[in-house]
């Protein structure tokens, strides 16, 4: 239990700059407290105090806690790291002693105290050892959407806080992932930053703050910014795409189709790259059941169809972007794998289409993501087939399954079975049992990430085809393969893997 005869901590959250966006609880913890604590770099000056200027009284103990580096180098025995951890602990220690007294403390801090603040170090620090009030404040962020004018996020759109001090690539990533997105910290950052909204698609949207609410205040297009004139105070924002400006498709304007895989299942399995596809396009055309994986966004068209209509769905997508639509094919799993990026790629090498972008996306395959649930079936050598024989004879599928089996592949066989094909999946095996031991394991993997995902292990020679349906995906073993329980006596932990060494004839 806390000692109440000590002082009380409070963490001031004192808004983005302006004075008057300070609340009537930080006004009145000020003028509570006993001590006023403020961070600041060697040169004295401290931004949180300025705000607060007008509250502070003659008689407040101020604590300056000065930082000994910000970005500079240090010869501290534990670098930059250890010089800050230094630092806390003092910095910490002064005002455990104001509290100890039976004084309060009240530690200022720009924005909010809990994002992105140098208070939390001292919030970490103190607050299980004295009574503790965190004042919350007005942040950068929001300040930056109104200073803007423009809406942040709206309705079901997911906002993305980065700090600028991430590496290039990795903002790149989670920039084209997002809907909206404010990246902080940017200063020397900015070349970085810049480069990460450009290799994202995102940098004509992209906005930038400079001092929000504060004196110097600076707004405008990211793009149009001096990185040599960005301090530490500023962010760039990608603000609501709801409702937001487009380019009016004309019949010169430039359009392009992107082609994306969704994955075996849901949004777990969608990249970063395909999801931010997905926010871009103008129109999303696919196969109903694929459709129905991703997000609707307001002022965004969806065109579903028949699984059978391929090469229709792809003419449909390539004319919308010859009037200047962009425009996302959806495919299951990877488009490449046995999907649409084949049909739209056919159609797309018609002189008709020949000037019209076409970018292909990759995504888990279903044989990916069925081997992860297995184990590794898939560490060696491994063929993939699909079974169905609604596009090539079956006297094919069985010569390619006879050539793959005799070589001692591992096998993953797709669309081995639907309601109008039913015997493939049997047929199939017994041909398998021509060059394979009947205790050669199979994955059978249904409708992986999904709700009714079933994955388990049986041997080559008891695969029933009663239970293979078209969301069923199989990997057979090679002579290699290894099938073994894990977990002890009474667990039913089975994993399944192929060596990565094969041994010498």
């Amino acid at each position: 239990m806390k000692d109440t005869r000590t002082g009380t901590l409070y963490g001031v959250g004192l808004g983005p700059g302006d004075p008057n966006l300070m609340t009537l609880r930080a006004v009145q913890a000020i003028g509570d407290a006993d001590v006023v604590a403020y961070h600041s770099a060697r040169h004295g000056r401290s931004i949180a105090r300025s705000i607060a200027a007008a509250h502070l009284r003659p008689d407040h103990i101020e604590e300056a806690l000065v930082y000994p580096v910000t970005t500079e180098t240090t010869d501290h025995p534990g670098g930059y790291r250890g010089a800050l951890e230094e630092f806390y602990e003092k910095a910490a220690a002064r005002l455990a002693a104001h509290l100890d007294a039976g004084l309060t403390v009240a530690v200022l801090a720009e924005g909010d105290p809990m994002f992105y603040g140098s208070y939390m170090h001292m919030h970490k620090r103190l607050a299980d050892r004295y009574p503790t009030e965190v004042i919350p404040g007005v942040t950068s962020v929001s300040a930056a959407a109104a200073r803007l004018g423009t809406p942040l996020v709206e309705g079901e759109e997911i906002l993305t806080i980065l700090p600028g001090t991430l590496p290039e690539e990795e903002l790149t990533a989670r920039l084209a992932a997002t809907d909206t997105a404010v990246v902080m910290k940017l200063g020397r950052t900015f070349p970085a930053v810049r480069g990460a909204f450009e290799a994202s698609g995102r940098l004509a949207e992209a906005r930038y703050v400079e001092r929000a609410t504060m004196a110097g205040e600076r707004t405008g297009e990211l793009a149009d910014i001096d990185p040599a004139s960005v301090p530490y105070f500023s962010v760039a924002v990608l603000p609501s795409r709801v409702d937001a400006p487009r380019p009016s498709p004309s019949a010169s304007a430039s359009g392009d189709v992107v082609v994306v895989g969704t994955g075996p299942a849901g949004p777990l399995w969608l990249t970063p790259e395909t999801r931010g596809a997905l926010a871009a396009a103008d129109d999303v055309v696919g196969y109903t059941t694929y459709l129905d994986r991703v997000p609707v966004r307001p002022g965004q068209a969806r065109h579903g169809s028949d699984n059978k209509v391929e090469s229709e769905r792809a003419e449909f997508a390539l004319d919308l972007a010859r009037r200047g639509r962009r425009v996302a094919v959806v495919s299951g799993g990877d488009p490449g794998v046995f999907a649409m990026a084949t049909a739209v790629l056919e159609v797309a090498s018609q002189d008709a289409y020949a000037d019209i972008p076409v970018r292909v996306l990759p995504g888990v395959t279903a044989a990916n993501a069925a081997a992860a649930r297995a184990g590794a079936p898939l560490g060696h050598d491994y063929a993939t087939i699909s079974l169905s024989d609604r596009l090539k004879p079956w006297e094919v599928i069985a010569e390619r399954l006879r050539a793959a089996a005799s070589a001692d592949l591992v096998l993953a066989l797709y669309n081995p079975g639907s309601t109008s094909r039913t015997w493939q999946v049997g047929k199939a095996r017994d041909l398998l049992l021509e060059h394979r031991s009947p205790d050669t394991p199979v994955v059978l993997a249904r409708d992986v990430g999904g709700p009714t995902e079933s994955v388990r292990t049986v041997r080559l020679a008891d695969v029933d085809p009663a239970e293979v349906d078209m969301r069923t995906l199989l990997i057979v073993g090679s002579s290699q393969t290894r099938w073994v329980r894990r977990g002890g006596a009474g667990a039913d932990r089975s994993v399944v893997w192929t060596p990565r060494r094969y041994p010498e004839a």
